[in-house]
């Protein structure tokens, strides 16, 4: 039972039910007018394998940073002595063959897509790129694969085995926008909790080189667009139901300003609170989308 319990923490929690929200969405955009009885065979398997994907990336991501770690996050499983660097880069193999051996049974398109993801998912990470020190590359990496490897990429993989055809619809095309403005987001957010650590070892993330509230400020202004979009995208007739996405929109952009005005950045603690109820609207955001589609 601990094994397991530091096994969950070390898969970042938030960053697994986000993943499994998103391939679920997916899914039921691309099954909408088709039929849902596949699920089992190709829902589940690509799912697992998406997860996998997930640990193998945020697994690497803490095996390549303990020390640095140990001054931002110092409670995550290695620095924290629950797990050994041994033991993690063990967790992250096993993961990313799991995530590689399902890809594969379904073919070379999903294939390579997996392998994309880790692909960017461990320059990210590990030298000689190691995209987190820097920050435009950072948001970049963040950006390609939430936003249009994961949206585009698995709808276009479910409407393929679902239709036989790699057929694009419209349907995902403003959710994908969506995720790429949230996710520059994801990358501003998460980094201004760890300044100390991060200046330390000369990572060059958005929140050192202009501050906190420039980096909290630029976020905010790029989830602002994320939802204006989609208000925009409803009145413009890309949704079945545009008056639901846009109230539930407009209503969603106003709370996330509410909780903006009233964060004081500098407070670490504030912050980190604040970041886990901006991922409950990312959360919140794959639930929504498909949900208008079915009402």
């Amino acid at each position: 039972m601990r094994f397991l319990l530091t096994f969950w923490q070390f898969s970042r929690p938030h960053t697994i039910i986000g993943s499994t929200l998103s391939i679920i969405a997916l899914y039921a955009l691309a099954a909408y007018d088709v039929s849902w009885n596949t699920w089992l065979v190709l829902l589940l398997p690509s799912l697992l394998s998406a997860l996998a994907c997930n640990i193998y990336i945020t697994g690497l991501n803490q095996w390549s940073d303990v020390e640095v770690d140990r001054i931002n996050k110092p409670w995550l499983p290695i620095p924290a002595g629950q797990l050994t660097r041994t033991q993690a880069l063990t967790i992250v193999l096993i993961a990313g063959s799991v995530a590689l051996l399902l890809a594969a049974w379904f073919g070379v398109g999903f294939f390579a897509l997996i392998l994309l993801i880790m692909g960017i998912g461990t320059a990210y990470s590990l030298p000689p790129l190691k995209f987190k020190r820097h920050h435009l590359l950072a948001a970049a990496a963040i950006a390609v694969v939430r936003g249009l490897l994961v949206n585009i990429g698995f709808y276009l993989h479910f409407r393929y085995e679902l239709t036989g055809a790699w057929l694009l619809s419209s349907d995902v095309i403003p959710l994908t926008v969506f995720v790429v403005a949230f996710s520059l987001g994801i990358a501003w957010f998460k980094d201004i909790p760890d300044t100390e650590g991060d200046a330390a070892y000369r990572f060059g993330t958005l929140a050192v080189r202009i501050g906190r509230q420039r980096a909290f400020t630029l976020g905010v202004l790029a989830v602002s667009v994320a939802y204006v979009w989609i208000v925009v995208a409803a009145a413009l007739g890309y949704f079945p139901n545009p008056v639901f996405y846009m109230a539930t929109h407009t209503f969603i952009l106003n709370l996330f300003w509410w909780q903006s005005r009233r964060l004081q950045v500098g407070d670490t603690a504030q912050v980190k609170q604040f970041y886990y109820f901006f991922w409950g609207l990312f959360f919140l955001e794959y639930l929504l989308y498909p949900m208008g589609f079915y009402l």
